[in-house]
């Protein structure tokens, strides 16, 4: 097996943790032959390896980590049976008749015992440090949250707990070596005193005077910032962590709205995970909290989901509730019956009007509002392939989606026949394969699929790397390749671009301290713009990739791409904006004519079937664009998609905004004008 799919089943990032994961798993079968042989010098090497590897797996924060400890090898047990391979050591040896092995076996029990007081210890401190409400860009300076632990205290706080048994199995080994008892009772000591200090440090912070105020004093205060602060706009959003491209995508345009706005999210991942933002952010996990705050200020609520937790929003009746979702397409869940619950809902132009209307799922169409799609405008035109320049290809298809429906995902049936014949090409192409974030969660298959994929374009990208055509290529762009490199591990080494990924282990803490400077936006924007510069110089021109996580972002490669090929998704509308050829699957066989009756954004397309015999349709209208015969279509389907280019789409989602709270205000001031009870102040949850 390669490395790569090797790095792949384990779990493994990168080759570096891969070597280290298979050292420290290699160490124990060495430990249990020098254990038997016996051999002190070959059971302390290789308990040095497995303890190097252990730890270097763990500054990483590799994956295998969790896949250990689903295969119940986890952090403590791998401990424990070091220090039992340790005492057969000692009993081979000759010691198991000797006052220091019984007193050592006796430690190693007792040191085990104390790790569940340093665990418990650990986890009340965590509960008690963490606010009701997370929060981002919000000044907590007269809500008292006093210092946690100090981070060498809780940071991998298990993982440092279990090393400091390292002196007594030093001491044990020292025994063996020297013949001396006294360096296992020397050894034992001083892990006892580690262990013990390191509880005696964490008590201290247990003290009320060292905690965040209470949980009644904590919303309470977070009530008076609402209403001191007043925002009229939230941006609402609940899903799991891998969404959290659904709710970054509207932060820049509720940034440049002229109403004041606050973000409110549900669930704590999500917040680690969301992009650098001016805008005040509010993380309320508790249903009872959220329904409890004063929310009387806001006028209007933009959903970019339909979720259950919507529910604990919408029950607000002095504002306005918009669903914004999250892309454009002719998905079913563009259409959702749950879409009646809001008071509006928006789409990028007519086409989202019209997809409503003939669903006939209940939402009216004075409550649809055309507003564009704001999040396009770093989408850049084609201009063509350069002269010197072979096509690129971009593949992106859906994931599979929550029913079987095999129109849902080109994977299964055609995600393979696709990557062949453009891996083939008489003409040869760069083909970029970016599947979505979801490929396989619900449906193994795809997710089998997706691998092999993978595959075939790594053995592709062996192929040309060795390949005559492009050997000047490879030549004359060495030096700039070897800097872009370069660039990208400095970026890398100095904190890399995107929200950090971290645990937060001190909430209250992170809270107070996560103000957001004025230029730190900026900063960020220009860091990204190096790194997608120097990503894509840092490999040749003619190499195709697999890009996999959040970067580069997809509008990038839509930047980078001549054609696309997709599924019915929100891709295929964002991928309109450029103006460029693309394919689309009709996965469920339905036929080219009732494909492009029921799906308006493949209109404009080339039509494959499950073979993907018609790519080559796609490919020659990128070589030669004067014999394009869809251009046409697609600048019309454009704006019947995106809506028109003037107004921009800014001005028209702001518009919106203005409006529907202008609206808002309108309402709650006549109920209260007459006296209507209730009217101008939801009433709390019980």
């Amino acid at each position: 097996m390669t490395a790569g799919p090797l790095r792949r089943l384990t779990g493994a990032g990168t080759a570096p943790e891969l070597a280290a994961a298979l050292l420290m798993l290699a160490g124990f079968p060495v430990m249990l032959l020098a254990a038997l042989l016996p051999s002190g010098v070959l059971f302390a090497a290789a308990a040095a390896v497995s303890y190097a590897g252990d730890h270097l797996l763990h500054r990483g924060g590799s994956y295998l980590l969790v896949r250990l400890g689903k295969a119940r090898v986890g952090l403590t047990v791998r401990f424990l049976i070091r220090d039992l391979l340790l005492a057969l050591l000692l009993a081979r040896s000759g010691w198991a008749d000797e006052t220091v092995f019984h007193v050592g076996v006796a430690g190693l029990v007792a040191f085990y015992g104390l790790q569940a007081p340093h665990t418990g210890l650990v986890m009340t401190l965590r509960r008690k440090r963490r606010l009701p409400i997370a929060t981002r860009n919000i000044d907590l300076s007269t809500l008292p949250v006093p210092p946690g632990p100090p981070r060498w205290l809780t940071h991998r706080a298990v993982e440092k707990a279990l090393h400091t048994e390292l002196p007594l199995t030093a001491g044990l080994l020292a025994v063996l070596a020297t013949g001396r008892p006294a360096y296992g009772y020397a050894g034992l000591a001083a892990t006892g005193v580690l262990v013990l200090a390191y509880l005696a440090a964490l008590v201290p912070f247990l003290s009320a005077r060292r905690l965040p105020p209470p949980r009644e004093a904590a919303m309470e205060w977070f009530d008076g910032w609402l209403r001191s602060h007043r925002p009229t706009v939230a941006l609402y959003f609940s899903g799991s962590k891998d969404s959290a491209y659904q709710v970054n995508m509207w932060l820049e345009s509720l940034e440049r709205l002229d109403a004041r706005g606050v973000v409110i999210l549900r669930e704590r991942p999500i917040l680690s995970r969301l992009a650098t933002t001016s805008l005040p952010v509010l993380c309320v996990p508790s249903a009872v909290d959220l329904m409890n705050m004063d929310l009387s200020m806001l006028r209007v609520g933009l959903y970019p989901a339909n979720v259950g937790k919507n529910l604990h929003l919408l029950r607000v009746p002095t504002m306005k509730h918009v669903f914004i979702g999250h892309g454009d397409s002719d998905k079913i869940a563009s259409i959702n019956p749950y879409a009646k619950a809001y008071d509006e809902v928006w789409t990028a132009g007519r086409a989202g009007r019209d997809r409503y209307a003939l669903a006939d799922v209940g939402v009216r169409d004075e409550d649809i509002v055309e507003v564009g799609r704001p999040q396009l405008a770093g989408i850049r035109p084609g201009t063509g392939v350069a002269q010197d320049r072979i096509p690129t290809v971009l593949y992106a298809p859906t994931w599979e989606g929550w029913t079987d429906d095999p129109g849902n995902t080109s994977l299964l049936l055609a995600g393979e026949n696709i990557v062949r014949t453009l891996l083939t090409a008489e003409h040869p192409v760069r083909l970029l394969y970016k599947p979505h974030p979801f490929t396989g969660t619900r449906d193994p298959a795809a997710g089998a699929v997706h691998q092999r994929i993978v595959a075939l374009i790594e053995a592709a990208a062996a192929e040309r790397a060795a390949d005559p055509r492009f050997a000047a290529a490879v030549r004359e762009t060495a030096e700039e390749r070897a800097r872009a490199q370069a660039a990208l591990r400095a970026i890398e080494e100095n904190g890399g671009v995107g929200p950090a990924l971290a645990v937060v282990w001190d909430d209250a803490s992170v809270s107070r301290d996560a103000l957001t400077p004025a230029d730190q936006a900026q900063a960020e924007a220009r860091r990204l713009a190096e790194w997608n510069e120097a990503y894509w110089h840092a490999r040749g021109w003619w190499e195709h990739r697999v890009i996999e996580g959040p970067e580069p972002q997809l509008f990038e490669c839509f930047n980078q791409a001549d054609a696309l090929v997709s599924d019915i998704s929100s891709v295929v509308s964002d991928w309109i904006a450029s103006g460029k050829p693309y394919a689309v699957t009709d996965s469920a066989g339905l036929g080219e004519e009732e494909f492009k009756r029921q799906n308006t954004a493949v209109r404009a397309a080339v039509i494959l079937a499950n073979d993907a015999a018609r790519l080559v349709e796609l490919l020659r209208a990128v070589a030669s664009p004067g014999q394009d015969p869809l251009a046409a279509d697609r600048l019309e389907l454009k704006r019947y998609l995106l809506g028109p280019d003037e107004p921009t789409s800014l001005e028209r989602f702001n518009a919106a905004v203005n409006a529907l709270a202008a609206r808002a205000e309108a309402r709650n001031r006549a109920l209260a004008e007459a006296g209507t009870p209730g009217a101008a102040v939801p009433a709390k949850a019980p």
